[in-house]
């Protein structure tokens, strides 16, 4: 149970988290359509809400760090609000007003890429693969970046099904060289070496 106060505490109220209705292993998606709790469209959801719980955690590390970037962090933790909003709602059961709800916009994506090109200017040339590492900020982004790796795959059928739209799979495509991106540029602000891959003898 958890308590929600107004600004009068006789209209204070208990809202229960828990519902019930998930109990027989089927969820209900915006659209109100009822699913198996193993269906893709929910595994992307729980992959897309894991990614914003990585970036949330890499986003503590960043503040930690004193970095410039933990907005952008936060921004993008809101639009995978809204990619999850465009997930929950399969395009096979969604009316006009779903879909007018739910909308992804391309926008996103190309504020991802200008970002990416600023860092990029700033970065020294990649010349060999790097291990993810280079301090606790620039592990956990790589973290994320696993997970939005991942992520990506889950949505992959729903779009192309069409039942997700692409920008949704174009948006976490980048999102992950933004990942990769900031990851090397924290650990090049904090002055910790990334180690570079070095095949086993």
């Amino acid at each position: 149970e958890r308590w929600y106060t107004s600004t009068s505490e006789e209209n204070r109220r208990i809202v229960k988290i828990y519902t019930k209705t998930g109990d027989k292993g089927f969820s209900s998606t915006f659209t109100g359509e009822r699913r198996p709790k193993e269906d893709h469209i929910f595994d992307a959801l729980g992959t897309t809400d894991e990614l914003s719980s990585a970036i949330g955690l890499a986003r503590e590390f960043c503040i930690d760090g004193g970095h410039s970037f933990t907005d952008q962090l936060e921004k993008i933790q809101c639009v995978l609000q809204d990619v999850g909003s465009n997930i929950a709602t399969p395009r096979s059961s969604a009316r006009d007003s779903h879909i007018k709800k739910t909308m992804f916009s391309s926008q996103a994506v190309i504020e991802l890429e200008r970002w990416i090109d600023l860092f990029t200017e700033e970065l020294p040339p990649l010349t060999n693969f790097i291990l993810p590492s280079g301090g606790k900020s620039s592990a956990a982004l790589h973290v994320a970046r696993a997970v939005c790796r991942r992520a990506e795959r889950c949505v992959a059928p729903a779009v192309r099904s069409g039942e997700t739209d692409p920008e949704v799979a174009k948006y976490l495509n980048r999102l992950s060289d933004y990942l990769f991106t900031v990851a090397r540029y924290a650990a090049m602000k904090e002055g910790k070496g990334e180690t570079i891959y070095k095949r086993p003898e």
